[in-house]
């Protein structure tokens, strides 16, 4: 009976991670069909994407507060969750609405995917974990990987003059992600995953808000039609606030490890959303760095996953 149970648990992490992962992809390809759509800038779509999700996390923060078995937040954990917040999705957001201005969607979730690794080194120069040969290797095969795909790209792109901006801003938001991903993982054993989601969230719309406030642009927001509010909805709901809690939900069920495992469906699906999608081209080179690029990711989730067993 409780092996059965487990392996119950173990694919029910994998059909909520696997969802979530299929969801999250599709951020890219919407902001790309946005911009496409309704001519707006990266600031204002980022504003009405949280605007439609606050209500959400408010909803589900007010719930995790009331429950008998709520425990305090220390000042501490305010502090740390408020910084993860605010790195996450709100500056990590922000530098990858950017770049989507830039570069196509396929290139960014590549680049973007980096960040597993990069949580390798942070986890490295910060909380002093050595980094094995494995390790080491699948930091070469996934790095090798965006170095093909990127000059894949940028021969099909030779056009664009903001080609390497783009690219940029993309990297930066993988390392701000990467830095969130470190530190929710000492946070979340200590919180919870549901709520730690709904509160960094919380932090993270607040940040993006005040930011849209002081300096955004307000005229897409007041003169936005039905096709404007459709693509915020479609962004909170679909891309933002259901993939949030499912991933959370696979964190609690199988580990952070077997969860970027799992993830690694993302670039695949954004890929091949964006062809059919926004008409993005699928080429070798592209194809070469997704292959190298997941297979790094997997190698460190595998490695990671083995050694907390033993």
């Amino acid at each position: 009976m409780l092996k059965d149970a487990k392996i119950k648990i173990s694919v029910a992490g994998f059909v909520v991670t696997f969802i979530g992962a299929i969801l999250f992809s599709t951020k890219a390809v919407i902001v790309k069909k946005a911009f496409t759509d309704i001519k707006v800038d990266a600031l204002s779509l980022l504003a009405l994407r949280m605007i439609c999700a606050l209500p959400f996390y408010l909803i589900v923060a007010f719930y995790k507060t009331n429950q008998h078995a709520n425990k305090k937040l220390t000042q501490k954990q305010w502090w740390f969750l408020i910084v993860l917040g605010l790195m996450g999705y709100y500056i990590s957001s922000f530098l990858d609405f950017v770049g989507l201005q830039y570069i196509s969607a396929g290139l960014e979730r590549l680049i973007l995917f980096l960040y597993p690794t990069i949580t390798v080194l942070i986890t490295t120069l910060f909380f002093k974990q050595k980094i094995n040969n494995v390790q080491k290797l699948a930091l070469l095969l996934t790095y090798a990987g965006i170095a093909i795909a990127f000059f894949g790209e940028l021969k099909i792109d030779s056009g664009n003059p903001n080609f390497y901006l783009g690219s940029g801003l993309i990297f930066l938001c993988a390392i701000t992600y990467g830095f969130f991903v470190a530190g929710s993982g000492q946070l979340i054993p200590q919180i919870g995953a549901t709520k730690f989601t709904a509160y960094a969230m919380m932090v993270a719309c607040i940040g993006v808000l005040l930011h849209y406030f002081i300096t955004g642009n307000f005229t897409a927001i007041q003169n936005g039609g039905n096709t404007f509010w459709f693509y915020g909805i479609l962004l909170a709901v679909v891309a933002t606030v259901i993939p949030t809690f499912l991933i959370s939900s696979g964190l609690k069920k199988m580990g952070a490890n077997n969860v970027a495992i799992v993830s690694s469906i993302g670039p695949v699906s954004t890929i091949i959303q964006a062809h059919f999608i926004l008409g993005e081209e699928i080429f070798m080179a592209q194809i070469v760095g997704m292959v190298l690029v997941i297979a790094g990711v997997v190698m460190i989730g595998w490695k990671t996953s083995a050694k907390q067993k033993e």
